[in-house]
């Protein structure tokens, strides 16, 4: 069972689950990171270190989060229905677009916590 990123990375994108994975399929997205469907091998280094808890077995998620599941992998999936395989994300790569239901989730408002 992939993993999947759920809503609490929406306008935070922290990153930090990107610098565990041993195989790059975190993917950066507009407004969060998506994991690869297929690219993933489900070791669960990124969901023991995400600092907002939003990294889960996609058999975990929880019945309000359950549309992720399902976000995570279409984000992947081109026009056409074909699987893109990018083969691993690097930092500095340009983001993937969001799931159109990401780009009409409400923004959420981060703390300046350099004020």
């Amino acid at each position: 069972m992939p993993l999947v990123i759920t809503s609490a990375c929406i306008d935070v994108k922290d990153g930090i689950c990107t610098t565990s994975c041993p195989v790059d399929c975190i993917y950066e997205g507009e407004r969060m990171f998506y994991i690869h469907p297929v690219e993933c091998i489900e070791c669960g280094m990124c969901e023991s270190i995400c600092p907002v808890d939003a990294i889960r077995y996609a058999d975990e998620v929880g019945e309000a989060e359950q549309a992720f599941v399902r976000i995570n992998n279409d984000v992947f999936y081109d026009a056409d229905g074909k699987l893109n395989e990018p083969g691993g994300w690097r930092r500095g790569d340009k983001p993937i677009p969001d799931h159109r239901a990401v780009h009409e989730f409400p923004r959420r408002m981060i703390e300046d916590k350099t004020a």
